[in-house]
């Protein structure tokens, strides 16, 4: 026994060194780009960052910041991270202080750098954007968090999400009712939770396949029924009004906090509501400690009298119907009409930020933000005509996506038994 531990601790230490130094560079190399690319191109010029909206009640000055002098400091403060990184192994909550650091010098630095001497930059819209953007993906990562808690993979969040806004798009332009175009998106994305778990639980499909076959199924059955039926009925089909932008009173008018977090559509406050049930469902209620002893030891669950199986089924169906809403957003929050394949790899992204958020509602939903933002910046770079072209703007999720799969904060544990089919004796 005291062999095996030696030799874990002597490929653990190399590794950890690898993982420092590697991170270090990172840090090294975000503040180079700081201070050679973003300083040296930014010129003498200023950046304006506008703190209000147009038409606030309430307005606050706008900022103003030299732009070369800025992200040169803000190079600085990342080289210094770099150093810290390289000593020694900080503690882990100062390693993610650290990655937050380096990365909000870098976004500030590359704003400083876009916006000099150009019309000033509303970072109330850009984080308007960021909100918005975020709540499909915030959804399915609460979608993901219930079903892999209990112990199944949702690889199907993508089709959960398509299959949601097709079936909003339809109702709510036959009949009219947003409302029950909401409901019928939902229960849309709880057929493919439904057909999801049937297999993984009830017939021990592999869950990885199985979750991309129903992810295929979704967007070939909308794609077909897109172009049979909504392309020649497009008015009374596939055009649906939006949900109204609805403002909380007095919380709506704080100066650069309301309007970013209390005057938006009737899915934001749907996803507040979502998310504290699913972070005090899963962790404060004998239910939550039901499905994650469930997800982490299911033999041992049901040896004290826990249903296993149905325990599993609720998880998986409850979760499709919250990334149906999600879905649902895509239509009735916000363009207004479906179209092939609209999610576009949301649902892979909302799967990545559940990992990246180690398997909590909270981390995912932090996580589905940072990932919003990336959305969020890529449109607003593109208003401002920066020298890049727009194909690499449109790959700024994606990348964030990769790099935070790969272990940006480390290596994170799933639930012991997740993806793991437990059959009943």
């Amino acid at each position: 026994m005291e062999r095996v531990s030696s030799l874990a601790g002597a490929i653990t230490e190399p590794l950890q060194a690898h993982r420092r130094l590697l991170a270090a560079a990172t840090f090294a190399l975000l503040g180079l780009v700081d201070i050679l690319v973003f300083a040296r191109f930014a010129g003498h010029s200023q950046a304006t960052f506008a703190l209000s909206l147009p038409d606030a009640q309430i307005t606050v000055p706008s900022l103003h910041v030299p732009a070369a002098p800025t992200a040169y400091a803000l190079g600085a403060v990342s080289l210094a991270a770099a150093v810290a990184r390289a000593v020694r192994e900080p503690s882990q909550r100062l390693r993610r202080w650290l990655i937050a650091v380096v990365l909000l010098c870098f976004v500030i630095s590359l704003l400083c750098w876009a916006d000099a001497g150009k019309i000033p930059l509303n970072l109330v819209n850009l984080l308007q954007s960021t909100v918005a953007f975020s709540i499909p993906l915030v959804l399915g990562a609460l979608a993901g968090c219930l079903c892999e808690r209990s112990g199944v993979i949702n690889i199907a969040i993508e089709g959960q999400l398509l299959m949601g806004a097709f079936g909003s798009a339809i109702v709510a332009s036959a009949f009219g009712t947003l409302w029950l175009g909401l409901l019928t998106g939902s229960l849309a994305g709880g057929l493919i939770g439904v057909l999801l778990a049937v297999f993984a639980i009830r017939y021990l499909v592999d869950q990885v396949i199985l979750g991309v076959v129903l992810n295929v199924l979704a967007s070939g059955l909308t794609g077909y029924l897109y172009d049979r039926a909504l392309v020649p009925f497009q008015n009374t089909l596939n055009s649906p009004t939006t949900f109204p932008a609805v403002k909380v009173p007095l919380l709506g008018d704080i100066p650069i906090l309301g309007p970013i977090f209390f005057d938006s559509t009737v899915f934001l406050y749907l996803s507040y509501a979502l998310i504290i049930a699913v972070q005090v469902g899963l962790f404060s209620t004998r239910w939550g400690l039901r499905a994650r002893a469930v997800g982490e030891h299911p033999v041992a669950a049901d040896t004290v009298g826990i249903n296993v199986l149905a325990t599993r089924y609720r998880n998986v169906i409850l979760g499709g119907l919250i990334a149906g809403i999600g879905g649902a957003w895509l239509t009735l929050g916000s363009v207004g009409s479906f179209g092939k394949d609209m999610s576009s790899g949301m649902g892979y992204i909302a799967l990545a930020a559940l990992v990246f958020g180690r398997w909590t509602p909270l981390g995912a939903v932090a996580a589905a933000l940072l990932f919003g933002f990336t959305s969020a910046l890529q449109s607003i770079m593109a208003t401002l005509n920066v020298p890049i072209p727009s194909n690499i703007l449109l790959m700024a999720p994606y990348v964030a996506t990769i790099v935070a799969v790969a272990g940006l904060v480390g290596r994170g544990r799933a639930p012991r038994a997740d993806g793991k089919p437990y059959v009943t004796s």
